[in-house]
Order: structure tokens, then sequence, then C-alpha cells
């Protein structure tokens, strides 16, 4: 496939678009959503929960990593 041309023309473009039956708005914008709850569950620990739950989180493990390149 080769590209031959580009149709710059507004009333062209929607012309095109009213043809196919596709729209000729853009869609609407999604409403912004509330960040994700593991960020509200790390600032604060929920009331009533025993202090041992914390215990249950294991450490980041201890790997040494050697950064050099091995040719």
């Amino acid at each position: 496939m080769r590209l031959i041309a580009f149709i710059t023309a507004p009333s062209t473009v929607r012309q095109m678009l009213e043809h196919r039956g596709e729209p000729t708005r853009p869609p609407r914008c999604a409403p912004a959503r509330a960040p994700p709850l593991w960020e509200a569950a790390a600032a604060a620990p929920p009331e009533g929960i025993d202090s041992h739950w914390e215990q249950a989180a294991q450490p980041p493990p201890q790997i040494d990593f050697d950064q050099r390149l091995a040719l």
C-alpha cells in the first residue's frame, strides 16, 4: 500500500465521514476516576484492625545485583 494524498480540508473530511456513517465529532472525554484504593490503604491503617496484620507482609528479598557488563 502506498500513500498518495492527504485530505486536510475539514469540509471534505466531514462529508466523507457522513457518507460512511461515521461520527463527525470526537467522543466525549470520560470522567476522571478516583485514585487506586491501595494508596489510601497505605496512607493510614484502618481502625479496628489488629496490629499483627503488618507482620504478614514479607520484607523485600535481599538480592545482590551485579550491574557490570559481562562480555
